[in-house]
């Protein structure tokens, strides 16, 4: 049994996993969605040419559906440029395959990378060269483009006034583990920049954010910006550039998009460990602004926010087994069902199973060694068989 005395211990040490799930889900109700917007096309007859760019590298399986949801567009004014950054697969010939059916499409070779530059930044540098395009679309070729997509995004960035506007889509999860842990990397996503229509308002570069799946800019403004050279050696180059874009006044403006654009970011666990060991601590650093000792902090202390989920759940376990007293046990059980329901809610959003927000604790534990790794290698990043150094 449980002394009196001791539930209210119990109840006040379990207010934080109470009350935080809480504060993100009432940040969640202020996001804007691109649904909002209207598909329909301006009534003037000189429609804006939009250059769709495309960086691929080794993109085979994803090349044909992602050029074939992009040419489905309602919008007339569009051209396709493929950046066939040095694949070792399909890609490229997949890429004119397509575009020897449709006068849409082209394709290039990405040249040499050279020093000091990450390859998506290069090959997205190199495809704004040659484009025609009053505004540049920066899209991944893993995503997938509803028909309205586009119409909608260019009407939503001229009502907004946006120099750069950026959509979050859906997120297609087949695996176990994609079930597992993409939602709960999506929540904590959601938990610093869940608020868009605060973080649209923002003027204070740390609170921006943009998607890399999707960034429509105007041409001008890129280029006068210095476009992708601004970025060059970020491996989180769609925060950098929100970040940057905002410091030098542009508008930077974020909105959702479940229904009109999706991507399948990572394909089971080996993709995932590598890709948001790639993106997650490196972008974590531009979000503080503490100076090198600050920096240094954060380095260690990144990994440490996965035993929040982790603690409870260790504690009410070992309760089970009458290793920690009932008391203990009883908050570990409080705060892991707390926590379990922010997760369900979670999985909702993001259109997962819920069951799997039950395993959420393991889905900490796997990320906390995910953000350990990624911290341990600090600046330095791996993907798709290069190695860099990022600022």
């Amino acid at each position: 049994m449980i002394a009196d005395q001791s539930w209210g211990i119990i109840v006040l040490a379990a207010l934080p996993w109470f009350a935080a799930p809480l504060a993100v889900l009432w940040r969640l109700r202020k996001r804007t969605s691109l649904a909002a917007y209207s598909p329909s096309l301006p009534t003037h007859a000189a429609l804006e040419l939009v250059s769709v760019i495309v960086p691929a590298r080794d993109e085979a399986r994803n090349m044909e559906p992602c050029l074939r949801s992009i040419l489905s567009t309602t919008w007339p004014g569009i051209e396709v440029i493929v950046v066939n950054d040095h694949s070792a697969d399909d890609t490229g010939d997949i890429a004119r395959r397509m575009a020897a059916g449709d006068s849409r499409v082209s394709v290039i070779d990405n040249p040499d990378l050279p020093e000091g530059w990450f390859g998506k930044q290069w090959a997205c540098h190199n495809g704004a060269s040659v484009a025609r395009g009053t505004f540049l679309l920066f899209t991944d070729a893993d995503t997938r483009h509803g028909p309205e997509l586009l119409a909608r995004s260019m009407n939503a960035s001229r009502v907004r006034r946006a120099d750069l506007f950026s959509v979050v889509g859906a997120q297609t999860m087949e695996t176990f583990w994609e079930r597992l842990l993409q939602p709960h990397m999506l929540g904590i996503l959601a938990a610093r920049y869940g608020d868009t229509e605060r973080l649209n308002r923002s003027t204070n570069p740390v609170d921006k954010i943009a998607n890399g799946q999707f960034m429509l800019v105007r041409r001008e403004v890129y280029d006068s910006a210095g476009g992708h050279a601004l970025v060059r050696a970020h491996v989180a180059e769609d925060m950098r550039m929100a970040q940057e874009w905002t410091r030098l006044g542009y508008s930077v403006q974020l909105m959702e998009g479940v229904d009109f654009l999706e991507t399948r970011m990572y394909h089971g666990f080996a993709e995932i460990v590598r890709g948001w060991g790639k993106n997650v601590y490196a972008a974590g650093r531009d979000t503080i602004s503490a100076g090198p000792l600050g920096q240094a902090a954060f380095r260690m202390l990144f990994p440490l926010p996965m035993l929040w989920d982790i603690v409870p759940a260790t504690v009410a376990l070992a309760a089970l087994a009458g290793l920690v007293s009932p008391a203990a046990g009883a908050w570990g059980a409080g705060c892991y069902a707390a926590s379990a329901l922010f997760w369900i809610v979670m999985h909702r959003v993001f259109r997962a199973p819920v069951w799997y927000a039950l395993l959420h604790p393991l889905a900490a534990v796997a990320l906390f060694g995910i953000f350990a790794r990624a911290a341990w290698k600090g600046q330095n990043v791996e993907w798709k068989g290069r190695a860099y150094a990022s600022r």
